[in-house]
């Protein structure tokens, strides 16, 4: 419950009136109980996270790259994964930092249009399996205590990181156009050179399920200042670029498929011949045939039309009569 407003006193009122008078607004000895008014500092630069609202464009980009990033690991993984994403949370860098493990996979990219960075963490189980079943081996994860990554791990952390990078771009691009680059990668949450430990980070998390395998999970974490410059955008709950993009694909989508190119043939007769007289032709043999008046005409070994057999210009030709259901 909201405390009463209070009234000034008279010894307030006069001592106001006289400060404007005079233009000196200093605080006077006769207001006895300022000192009970409490009061406490506003930064202006402070982070407010109201400025975000409630994610809503961030969680719609989170599921469109859940749904998308299946071609990234689909390669490695040789198996179609479902992955799920978890609604944004907001801590502190510390406290998301102090709850991973010693060893990681923390790749920094930097984005220049937000003028800001983003973070991927990769734990090492799930580099392991990536790498093991990219070569050949199961589906399976090994618990193990490392220091360092393999420098074939490596390459596959470079490919996920590489591919990750891509369908963000895809999917931020609707919102705001971004461009994702390589700026260093750590292995030790305590040498990542992100931002300052008290400074606040959006986590977006994303778990990953195969079959007859554990869940496994991947993070990705944006500081708070690197989202700030497109705050209204991410509070707006309708982008009309979504639409005129969707009309686009769907007006190339109808164009590609018109342009798929199908073979068509036309039969004139199926005659039925014992394989006694087959074996008996030879070279000059004359076959009777019965031609019916109208002919199947099939598209892709599929019969699709009856047509008449005819002749255009010293060419064959079949005119097209009836279409089949």
């Amino acid at each position: 419950m909201s405390e009463p407003s209070r009234k000034l006193s008279t010894e307030e009122v006069n001592a106001l009136m006289d400060g404007l008078r005079s233009g000196d607004l200093s605080t006077s000895t006769s207001l006895k109980d300022s000192s009970a008014i409490e009061y406490k500092t506003f930064n202006f630069g402070s982070d407010d996270l109201t400025l975000l609202g409630d994610y809503y464009a961030l969680r719609l980009i989170n599921e469109r790259f859940a749904r998308t990033v299946r071609s990234v690991f689909l390669p490695l993984l040789r198996v179609q994964p479902r992955i799920s994403s978890f609604p944004p949370e907001v801590k502190t860098f510390e406290e998301y930092s102090s709850g991973l493990d010693a060893f990681m996979s923390m790749t920094n990219n930097r984005i220049e249009e937000l003028r800001g960075s983003m973070l991927t963490v990769l734990p090492p189980n799930f580099v392991s399996l990536c790498t093991s079943s990219r070569y050949g081996g199961k589906l399976e994860v090994h618990e193990n205590s490392r220091t360092e990554f393999t420098s074939t791990e490596d390459k596959i952390i470079e490919v996920i990181n590489k591919g990750i990078g891509q369908v963000l771009e895809t999917c931020w691009k609707d919102l705001t156009p971004i461009k994702i680059q390589f700026h260093s990668r750590e292995q030790n949450p305590q040498f990542a050179a992100f931002v300052e430990s008290s400074d606040l980070v959006i986590v977006c998390s994303f778990v990953m399920q195969l079959p007859k395998v554990d869940s496994l999970s991947f993070d990705i974490v944006y500081p708070l200042q690197t989202l700030k410059p497109v705050s209204s955008l991410l509070r707006s709950r309708v982008q009309a670029d979504v639409v005129e993009s969707s009309l686009s694909w769907r007006d190339k989508l109808e164009k590609a498929i018109l342009e798929i190119p199908l073979k068509v043939s036309s039969h004139l007769a199926r005659p039925i011949v014992s394989m006694s007289k087959l074996l008996r032709m030879k070279k000059g043999d004359v076959m009777n045939i019965n031609v019916d008046e109208l002919v199947d005409f099939f598209v892709d070994s599929q019969n699709y039309f009856k047509g008449e057999m005819g002749e255009i210009k010293g060419n064959a030709c079949v005119k097209l009569t009836k279409r089949l259901n």
